[in-house]
């Protein structure tokens, strides 16, 4: 099999495959875009609502529109895409096999941008007692059914979790005339944004049910009913509450998963919290010359994010590409209190950075403390933090350097 060399590969083709593909090829370097679906855009095709491109582009726009604009970018900087074509192998030469209507591929790239995004959590991961019939569905198929097939996919529904995909769904069953009996968060708060708990449940009467979860479905054919429970404060059912609600359809929003398959191949170490990569902040993995971006590498809430990101790991691709070398990683940066994650986990302390962090659950008028072995480097006061809505700060070298670690905590 014939080994084709280009400078630069990105798997993927959603938002930030397309943004880290443009600013490759605006650096000067041959660039191939590698996607598994028949056309550009990812998951954004298949989100009709506005409320995309606020932070990049000051307007909002459809996902369909979002992507419009990188697509088009591509396409006016003649960047080569191979669609419908998945990549089965990748090594940490970044040696590449790809498939494509049964034919083998296989590419030898100077730098790899590992942009696959995320998959959804379904019924087998969860473990939901009962039956197994027809009506149960994630959000995020239910989205594709509703919005790129024009197939409604039941009259009474169910949604498990309050991710920001199931939301959005709520509101567009509704708006479609079926009956959102309730969305079920086994959390005692809403995992999903702020902005769409009041537009797409509160706007609707759409009853929340928090520190709740499905225990039971029932049901042949389709799905009958589900018994929902309250969960006490460890978590646990409580047995005595459990109800019986009739419905036809079970929807489940409880989360996404990283598609790392490829980066483990290739060796990349990967972060057991956000299940995706460790890197520095020009989103640099362990494994010189490939970098990841957007929700492969921590699930984002908005697309703004991905796609500045996805810039910064383009740029360095690209930069990689002329000028081969490892990461540096001098200064670890670690979670402290009140924080789940931080991200980027390294930094050479010779660039501006990035920091994005997730805290551990909400809370009013808290601080994010940044400190090295000295004392505080930054203070940043908050009046209201969930996990759900990121926050983002930037760190600049002289805050960061002649240290060995830096802590992120929440104050």
């Amino acid at each position: 099999m014939k080994t084709h060399s280009i400078d630069a590969v990105v798997i993927g083709g959603g938002p930030a495959g397309l943004a880290a593909a443009v600013e490759i090829r605006k650096s000067g370097v041959d660039v191939i875009v590698i996607e598994r679906e028949k056309r550009l855009g990812g998951i954004l095709n298949q989100c009709i609502h506005d409320g995309f491109g606020l932070i990049k582009f000051g307007k909002t726009l459809t996902g369909p529109e979002y992507a419009r604009v990188y697509t088009d970018r591509v396409t006016g900087l003649e960047i080569p895409v191979l669609l419908d074509t998945q990549v089965v192998g990748l090594t940490s030469e970044k040696l590449l096999t790809a498939t494509c209507a049964g034919r083998m591929q296989r590419y030898s790239a100077g730098a790899v941008v590992l942009a696959m995004g995320c998959r959804e959590r379904t019924r087998g991961a969860l473990g939901i007692p009962g039956s197994r019939p027809a009506g149960i569905y994630t959000a995020g198929v239910a989205q594709y059914l509703a919005n790129v097939q024009n197939i409604m996919i039941g009259e009474r529904i169910v949604i498990l979790g309050s991710g920001d995909i199931g939301l959005i769904m709520a509101r567009r069953f509704t708006l479609e005339g079926r009956k959102v009996v309730a969305v079920v968060e086994k959390l005692p708060y809403p995992s999903g944004l702020t902005r769409n708990i009041r537009q797409c449940l509160e706007d609707y009467d759409i009853p929340l049910l928090l520190a709740h979860t499905v225990t039971n479905v029932r049901g042949n054919d389709r799905v009958e009913s589900v018994t929902i429970s309250k969960l006490n404060k460890h978590g646990q059912v409580v047995r005595s509450s459990a109800r019986r609600v009739a419905c036809d359809t079970l929807v489940l929003s409880v989360g996404l998963i990283p598609e790392n398959e490829l980066s483990l191949a290739a060796g990349v170490e990967l972060d057991p919290i956000t299940q995706g990569a460790y890197v520095d902040e020009q989103c640099h993995t362990n494994v010189p010359g490939i970098f990841a971006c957007g929700n492969v590498l921590h699930v984002h809430d908005l697309v703004d994010n991905v796609s500045e990101e996805a810039e910064i790991a383009g740029k360095a691709a690209a930069r990689y590409v002329k000028q081969p070398q490892a990461r540096s990683e001098r200064i670890r940066v670690l979670a402290g209190h009140g924080v789940r994650y931080v991200l980027p986990s390294r930094l050479s302390g010779e660039a501006r950075a990035t920091v994005s962090l997730r805290v551990a659950e909400p809370g009013r008028d808290k601080t994010v403390v940044v400190s090295n072995e000295s004392g505080v480097v930054k203070r940043i006061r908050h009046r209201r933090v969930q996990p759900a809505e990121m926050i983002r700060f930037e760190l600049l070298p002289d805050e960061v350097r002649n240290t060995q670690n830096i802590k992120v905590e929440l104050v």
